[in-house]
């Protein structure tokens, strides 16, 4: 199918080249041809007007006219000029008859006086041009002068310019064709990627869709075979039924939600985000999660001044994991709060982040066991940096926050983390042990909302050392002094881009 098209691309590419390049030719042909027809019709009007002026006019006695022309003394002078220019002259008398020439043999061609040149053919390979003027004193005729021109001067020019032509235009067409080849061949390749993705898209959906309906048709048919089926199994049999139309409900809205943004339907609905107090609640969100598994789950932020107070105490680097969230929000010490609002908000969609950053750590939490293979704690650790990213010339350049998910867990092995952002792409299931193998299209949907905010997002892992995932979301607002403080600071530990 595709080859059809790239054919038919080149070809209309082609044919179309193929006509301007013809038009452009036989334009060209066209003006070089009527620029040398002007040429030589100039030279016959310039010799007609040398001749004319050259003529002796002379007393005629027993005659019709009272005047005649001294023949001999008229083109004595001009024999050898007209020779030169390969011209040649005819004089013919008041009645028609020819009484002087240059040619070797006589034309046997009627008198044709007018104002412009004729093409006169002789034989097919004996062309003249010609220009006959009515030569006349008062009112009477005292002759024809008829001048010639070969023809040859213009066709030779011209028939070799239609095989520079003819030849120029070939080695063009084929030359068009060899590159609309080519250049289809690179029109084809985004149109054929994107048609495979689709297959592989529509054929992942297909799959993933498949087995939940076929497993929910089972026990459903199940259910219904057996009309006396006792209360306990027939509710079992119903939530799993709902926890696979839940995973149904999940699947159908991610795919839902890149369809939308691959169409260009999804703008994020701009506002003030706070990343700290976001991150905060994902980690909240997460936390039960994590005690479930026994994973240390902390959050990290950076020390910043309180510009509030008067004195000059600073908020130290907080922390929220599995081991001390209950005594942080215990009644003698009150809840975790957010850094200045100032310091850490962009310009972004709070429910895209908080999805972005919901799916990342979710996904370090299920791929983390709780002990490693060193026999470690599984931990999970976000946190929260200003950076700033050097210009060319060492200048200082625009800043970034900077959100890193680690873990200590399963990791990804180098050979599966340029693919890691397609969509339906999952590692081997088996590697997981005990977590449940996802749909593939978290760190799809993480990409596209990281997209959607003009920002980056980047993954480095090990196998079975843990897995690092940084998000860079670039700053839009005019940096405040607490902003700043925390940039410096931040640069003169290390953490520059």
């Amino acid at each position: 199918m595709f080859q059809a098209t790239r054919r038919r691309l080149a070809l209309w590419y082609t044919t179309v080249t193929a006509v301007l390049l013809l038009l452009f030719a036989t334009g060209v042909y066209l003006y070089v041809r009527s620029t040398l027809i002007e040429r030589v019709d100039d030279t016959l009007k310039h010799v007609v007007e040398v001749v004319d002026r050259s003529l002796v006019i002379q007393p005629s006695e027993g005659t019709v006219t009272p005047y005649q022309i001294n023949v001999e003394a008229s083109f004595r002078d001009n024999t050898e000029a007209v020779e030169d220019d390969h011209i040649d002259l005819e004089w013919f008398s008041p009645t028609g008859e020819l009484l002087w020439s240059t040619l070797s043999e006589p034309l046997d061609i009627p008198l044709h006086p007018r104002q412009t040149a004729e093409t006169v053919h002789l034989s097919p390979d004996h062309l003249l041009r010609q220009f006959t003027k009515r030569v006349e004193l008062g009112r009477y005729v005292l002759g024809y002068l008829r001048v010639s021109h070969p023809w040859f001067e213009v066709t030779k020019p011209i028939r070799q310019l239609i095989v520079d032509l003819t030849v120029g235009t070939t080695l063009m067409i084929l030359s068009t064709a060899a590159i609309g080849w080519l250049l289809s061949e690179l029109a084809m390749k985004p149109v054929r990627d994107s048609y495979q993705r689709l297959k592989q898209f529509t054929a992942d959906a297909s799959h993933e869709l498949r087995n939940p309906i076929a497993t929910i048709q089972t026990n459903v048919q199940v259910a219904l075979a057996d009309p006396e089926m006792e209360p306990q199994w027939q509710r079992h049999q119903l939530k799993v039924v709902e926890r696979l139309t839940q995973r149904l409900g999940r699947l159908v809205n991610d795919l839902l939600f890149l369809a939308r943004v691959d169409s260009g339907m999804v703008q994020p609905e701009w506002q003030p985000v706070p990343l700290d107090a976001l991150l905060m609640e994902v980690i909240e969100e997460q936390q039960l999660i994590a005690d479930q598994k026994g994973i240390f789950l902390s959050l990290h932020l950076p020390e910043t001044p309180d510009f509030d107070r008067d004195d000059n105490d600073t908020r130290a680097e907080l922390s929220v994991d599995s081991t001390v969230r209950s005594e942080r929000f215990s009644a003698s010490q009150p809840p975790l709060q957010p850094l200045d609002d100032e310091v850490f908000t962009i310009l972004g969609d709070w429910n895209q982040l908080a999805r972005l950053f919901t799916n990342l750590v979710s996904n370090a939490v299920q791929y983390t066991p709780p002990k490693t293979d060193k026999d470690e704690e599984g931990w999970v650790q976000v946190k929260l940096e200003l950076v700033n990213r050097s210009s060319k010339g060492g200048r200082q350049g625009s800043s970034w926050i900077q959100v890193q998910v680690r873990d200590n867990g399963i990791g990804i092995p180098e050979t599966a983390l340029p693919l890691i952002f397609d969509r339906f792409y999952r590692i081997d299931p088996a590697r997981t042990k005990d977590a449940a193998a996802g749909s593939g299209l978290g760190l799809a949907i993480a990409k596209a909302i990281v997209d959607n905010h003009h920002g980056q997002i980047h993954i480095d892992s090990t196998l079975n050392q843990g897995t690092t995932v940084t998000v860079s979301l670039p700053i839009s607002q005019l940096d405040s002094p607490k902003r700043l403080y925390v940039s410096s600071r931040t640069k003169e530990n290390g953490t520059v881009l």
